[in-house]
C-alpha cells in the first residue's frame, strides 16, 4: 500500500522517530537552484517556507542571512524536529514555527517568497482539489510582486492552478541512476509569479506554536 502522505496521522507517526530527512534533493542542492533569484531578495524578506517537516531547508536561509523565515507544518513534531536543527546548526532559534495546515492558510503577514520542497507532491495525495486549496492560500499571503518556488516530482503539477499563477519551470534536478541504462527522470523545479487579475484578499489568524 502507498504511504497516506494526505494523513496527519502518518506524520505524527514518521516524524515520532525522524529527526532529519530531505525530499528530492539536498537543501544544498535546492539552494543552487534558487541562488540566481535569492541573491537579489533582501535580507529581511519575508519566507514562507511550506511543510517544513524534518528538512534542513531554515537552515541554508538563515546562512543567507535570511531571519525572517515563517516554517510551518500541521503536525507539532515537525516543527520540533525543526527547531532541533535550527538550534543544533546555530545555538539557537531565530526564525519561526507555526502548527498551520497548507490547504488552509489563513496568516497575517504578507511574503515575499513562498517555498515548498515536494509539500506540494504529498499535499496532491489528499482531496482532489488540495494542491488549488495550497495555490489560493499562497496567491492570497504572497506580495504582488512575491513568487512561489516549488520543487516536485511530477512535470504536471501546476497545471490546474494558472488562472492563479504563471508557472515556468526552471530546473530539471537529475536524480541519479542505479545502471548506465536506466532512463533519465528529473525532478522539477517551479517558479510561479502570482497573477492579480483577481482581488487580493488579507490572510488572517495563524496558530503559533510554542
Amino acid at each position: 500500500m502507498p504511504a497516506a502522505f494526505e494523513k496527519q496521522s502518518y506524520w505524527h507517526d514518521r516524524f515520532a522517530s525522524e529527526t532529519s530527512f530531505e525530499w528530492l534533493t539536498s537543501s544544498a542542492a535546492f539552494m543552487d537552484v534558487l541562488t540566481p533569484y535569492l541573491q537579489h531578495i533582501p535580507n529581511s524578506a519575508q519566507i514562507l517556507h511550506l511543510g517544513s517537516g524534518t528538512s534542513d531547508l531554515q537552515n541554508h536561509l538563515r546562512r543567507w542571512g535570511f531571519l525572517n523565515v515563517t516554517n510551518i507544518d500541521y503536525e507539532p513534531l515537525a516543527l520540533e524536529r525543526g527547531q532541533q536543527l535550527e538550534s543544533n546548526q546555530f545555538g539557537d532559534v531565530r526564525t519561526k514555527y507555526l502548527v498551520v495546515d497548507a490547504t488552509r492558510l489563513e496568516l497575517e503577514e504578507k511574503f515575499q517568497v513562498a517555498i515548498d520542497k515536494s509539500t506540494a507532491d504529498a499535499i496532491a495525495c489528499g482531496e482532489e482539489d488540495a494542491v488549488s486549496s495550497m495555490a489560493k492560500g499562497i496567491w492570497r499571503c504572497l506580495d504582488d510582486d512575491g513568487f512561489w518556488f516549488s520543487l516536485s516530482y511530477s512535470a504536471w503539477r501546476f497545471e490546474h492552478v494558472q488562472d492563479l499563477f504563471e508557472v515556468e519551470v526552471i530546473s530539471k534536478v537529475p536524480t541519479p541512476r542505479q545502471k548506465p541504462t536506466d532512463p533519465d527522470i528529473f525532478h522539477y523545479c517551479y517558479l510561479l509569479r502570482p497573477r492579480r487579475q483577481f482581488p487580493g484578499q488579507v490572510c488572517r489568524g495563524a496558530q503559533t506554536s510554542s
